[in-house]
């Protein structure tokens, strides 16, 4: 219930309270004035468009480095490293982060590289439609953005980044300078909306949102306006790839509607782990001879088994699976292959193999032969 809170002092101010979730929620009318002061919370909803933009998931790896060697390669959820040329760039999940923050992404050049006029390297996360589509980009009505983040690396000087819709020929690059080394800086750039161009408002690509490492000249563009080149970064920016041994880490990034940086949205881990459970999620074994479904058996070698995704994902899912899994009813066998036979937004449709000893028409659970490295990954990323 809303209600008028009357000081007991000589103010003459007058407050209107109204309940809130968040907190309380007040309409201050000062006595010499004849404006009217807001103090309200912040509205409750998903205000950042980055999904695990303070690096708290990364269901691949574990906190495990990964070596890039595969373009595009996934690393910390939602992130993915471009490169050219593999083996110049590991990532890693660290524990190097700023006050208010427990983890980032760490890059780390493993060679000095120097960018062919055709050659790129940059970490992206892609940005669903759906997720951005009331800010009316390509629209005469598109909102102003802001991208906020902070960064360290052992370099300094100016840095590029860009924003980019899906086709790659709309791109607003932008610099960023690091004046200290080994120091957490906090970046806030904000963007007009772009009126012109094709931004997808589906389930399909509708942002990007680049940091460049290191880029030749065709993928470099020009900071601070829009324009069509397919950039990475800017030109003449810092180069993290040309420097053997050069860090590069970033944290809190955030993209929200308007022309200020308000503070970073932090959600649940729950929370946050089901956004990312959308484009990918990973089953893997507690303790060893884990389920991870059922089914039945067609012959004395083949399997149907059925699995539930954690939360409805974008798309279909793709499937891959490392480690020893069995099949089991009133006998186990050791499992020789798993593929998808068919896949949805909610559950999947497995096949698997044993080289013999099923009986057909019998039920059977799928799980790991006690090995506790196994998993099966299914992704619908971007």
């Amino acid at each position: 219930m809303a209600s008028i809170k009357l000081k007991g002092d000589t103010s003459g101010e007058l407050t209107i309270q109204a309940p809130s979730v968040a907190g309380t929620n007040t309409l201050n009318l000062p006595a010499s004035s004849g404006t009217l002061a807001t103090t309200a919370q912040a509205s409750i909803g998903m205000k950042n468009r980055i999904i695990n933009g303070n690096m708290t998931i990364d269901q691949r790896n574990a906190g495990a480095s990964l070596t890039i060697t595969a373009n595009p390669q996934y690393t910390l959820d939602r992130w993915y490293a471009g490169v050219t040329n593999a083996s110049k760039i590991s990532v890693q999940q660290s524990s190097t982060a700023p006050t208010g923050f427990t983890k980032s992404m760490l890059v780390t050049s493993l060679a000095a590289t120097t960018p062919g006029t055709s050659e790129l390297y940059y970490m992206q996360q892609s940005i669903e439609g759906y997720n951005v589509s009331d800010l009316d980009f390509g629209l005469v009505t598109a909102k102003t953005i802001t991208i906020s983040f902070w960064v360290r690396s052992s370099l300094t000087g100016a840095f590029g980044a860009v924003l980019l819709n899906a086709s790659s020929n709309r791109s607003f690059p932008f610099n960023y300078t690091i004046s200290t080394a080994d120091t957490w800086t906090k970046i806030t750039q904000t963007i007009i909306g772009d009126t012109t161009g094709t931004w997808a408002t589906d389930n399909s690509v509708g942002f990007q949102l680049r940091f460049g490492l290191g880029a030749g000249a065709t993928y470099q563009g020009t900071a601070g306006s829009w324009g069509t080149t397919n950039a990475v970064t800017t030109t003449g920016a810092t180069s993290v790839v040309g420097t053997s041994g050069a860090t590069w880490y970033v944290t809190g990034v955030q993209l929200e509607a308007g022309t200020t940086a308000t503070d970073f949205e932090n959600l649940q881990y729950g929370q946050q782990l089901a956004l990312c459970q959308r484009y990918y999620w990973k089953w893997i074994p507690i303790t060893g001879y884990n389920m991870i479904g059922a089914g039945y058996s067609s012959s004395s070698t083949y399997a149907y088994i059925v699995t539930t995704n954690p939360i409805p994902m974008r798309s279909a899912p793709t499937l891959a699976s490392g480690g020893s899994f069995r099949l089991c009813s009133n006998t186990c066998n050791a499992v020789t292959g798993i593929s998808i036979a068919a896949s949805g937004l909610y559950t999947n449709f497995l096949n698997a193999t044993t080289a013999s000893g099923m009986t057909a028409g019998y039920a059977q659970t799928l799980g790991d032969n006690n090995d506790t490295a196994a998993y099966i990954g299914f992704s619908s990323e971007l």
